[in-house]
């Protein structure tokens, strides 16, 4: 018995096909996601502010450690290195100039110490919960930026006291270059960021990065033109140091602030290209290692 395979009048003989969607992975900066941080705008905004509140909970001084901290430093520094020392100040008396590199070394120290252990220290969230786990470093270091404000009332009354001080010699008068100081924000928080990042990531894995970090934060203070001048480096020297992303943000914060040397151009050319760098290939690595931090923390 033959089967004919002729249609009916009125219906289309169909063949089945199987469809295959293939699924490749974005390239290039695409493949960072970085529109996550804007979606998850609010979830930075309550991990930034829990961090503030926790910081200073349960003590008795509060967020006044935002003043005592850096102005304790500056006395030592101001004492050892201004006094006893004889570093050179440039002409501007040694607390102005050694408060206005405090400010920007306080942003990034502070953010490199919390930002680098704050995905162990929020393990229990990034075991449970699903989110993009860039939002956990990014708001560490946008904390920073509350003691940076706070710090910065506080320079603005050392310049008020010496520019009315008649023993100071010291004038501080308006110039143009402060309305570049937003720039040399950005620019420390972007070299934090980056630095952040890869250490954020490493310390999943290895835990040792903790117990680095201090150290090597200590090491990067010297490293970085705070209680002296870069003008005491070697011109041979210079472009080499600015190697360093930290020497060019404390640059420019003294020539924006208070005006101590000639634009330091070159400096900042290297050190926001090194900073760009550290902050574009963290980012890669901190993306490439997210998939594990969930096992591996």
């Amino acid at each position: 018995m033959s089967h004919n395979s002729t249609p009916l009048p009125g219906t289309k003989q169909t063949q089945a096909k199987d469809e295959i969607t293939l699924i490749q992975p974005t390239r290039g900066l695409a493949a960072l996601n970085l529109r996550d941080l804007w979606i998850f705008r609010e979830l930075i905004y309550f991990l930034t502010w829990r961090d503030l509140k926790v910081r200073y909970k349960q003590t008795a001084l509060g967020a006044a450690w935002a003043v005592i901290q850096p102005v304790v430093q500056m006395v030592i520094y101001t004492l050892l290195f201004g006094g006893v020392a004889k570093f050179s100040s440039e002409g501007v008396p040694y607390p102005v100039f050694n408060f206005a590199a405090l400010l920007p070394w306080g942003l990034f120290s502070k953010a490199l110490s919390d930002a680098g252990r704050s995905l162990v220290n929020n393990r229990n969230m990034i075991t449970k919960v699903y989110f993009p786990r860039l939002v956990i470093p990014f708001a560490s270091v946008l904390g920073g930026l509350v003691d940076f404000a706070i710090a910065f009332l506080v320079f603005i009354a050392i310049t008020i006291y010496y520019h009315f001080s008649p023993a100071a010699g010291f004038d501080f008068v308006f110039r143009p270059a402060l309305l570049t100081l937003p720039l040399f924000i950005l620019l420390a928080l972007v070299s934090a960021l980056g630095v952040s990042l890869w250490f954020s990531a490493m310390n999943v894995i290895y835990r040792d990065v903790g117990h680095v970090l201090p150290f090597l934060t200590q090491v990067w203070f010297f490293i970085t033109p705070i209680v002296y001048s870069s003008s005491e480096v070697s011109e041979k020297w210079r472009l080499l140091y600015a190697l360093n992303p930290m020497t060019g943000v404390v640059e420019g914060f003294r020539w924006a602030l208070i005006g101590t040397q000639a634009t330091p151009w070159p400096v900042l050319a290297v050190s926001t290209a090194v900073a760009l760098v550290v902050l574009v290939s963290g980012l890669f690595y901190f993306r490439n290692m997210e998939r594990t931090f969930a096992d591996e923390i």
